[in-house]
């Protein structure tokens, strides 16, 4: 329940004063057992909902978090789910949630109570990776903007290696109307910089942890959206969830926006 309907459900003398301030003290925060407290009402407040890092959790506590979000309805999604983590989510959750969208590139994992889908806000973000190898992290990216309801378009494999091959569909993405693009990058990380000079719409750049020896874990590309000579956002290393929440936090303003216009 959202404060929303709280409020809603009171002005209609549905409940009283007292019963509303009980639903909103709940939503703030809810305990699970001894090992988490799920921000209830994250999205509601900043926009961006509650995302579960499966990375670092033992299956069975994953399993009791996961199951405790699906209590109050809704979709979950967790990130970075390990072949044990979904084993368990898909064998211990009670009941089965009746939605579970699973991205093995991303490996991400969508569960939700019913087959609702996620609301689209009329924002859209393009997402586009230098390599291949990339795709991953942007995968990740465009899972979290399609559930804060964006449409996503995608630009693989057009690196500067071969920058001609970015070219025809990068049109295609600005003619489409985006709000916001993600660029992720390996190696020495340039295809951002190149594209942040190429448009006009706020570029986030997403260092990769993919290449050769010294700066080969992401960190030269980092360090070179860092030095971007032109605007650039910049996230943390293979934070595509990250890039993905934030990209669609600027489309979702803009078109909220475009509809008080």
């Amino acid at each position: 329940m959202s404060i929303t309907t709280i409020l809603t459900r009171l002005k209609k003398n549905e409940i009283t004063i007292d019963e509303a301030e009980k639903e909103i003290e709940r939503l703030r925060v809810r305990k699970i057992s001894e090992i988490a407290m799920i921000d209830c009402n994250r999205k509601e407040r900043t926009g961006v909902p509650e995302a579960i890092l499966a990375e670092g959790k033992r299956p069975e506590d994953l399993a009791t978090i996961v199951e405790g979000c699906l209590a109050d309805g809704g979709r979950i999604l967790v990130t970075r789910v390990s072949d044990v983590h979904l084993d368990a989510l898909r064998s211990c959750i009670d009941p089965p949630p009746q939605v579970m969208e699973w991205n093995e590139r991303a490996r991400t994992l969508v569960c939700a109570s019913d087959d609702t889908p996620a609301e689209e806000t009329g924002g859209r973000i393009g997402i586009i990776t230098a390599g291949t190898a990339d795709i991953p992290v942007a995968e990740e990216a465009r899972v979290a903007a399609r559930e804060m309801g964006c449409v996503v378009d995608t630009i693989y494999d057009a690196g500067a290696a071969g920058i001609h091959r970015l070219f025809p569909d990068l049109g295609t993405i600005i003619e489409n109307g985006v709000d916001a693009i993600i660029v992720a990058a390996g190696r020495d990380g340039t295809l951002p910089t190149v594209v942040s000079g190429l448009v006009s719409v706020p570029v986030i750049g997403v260092p990769v942890s993919v290449g050769y020896g010294a700066g080969g874990r992401g960190e030269a590309a980092l360090l070179s959206m860092l030095q971007s000579c032109s605007v650039l956002t910049v996230v943390n290393i293979d934070s595509g969830f990250v890039a993905g929440a934030f990209a669609a936090r600027i489309a979702n303003l803009a078109a909220a926006a475009r509809k008080r216009a």
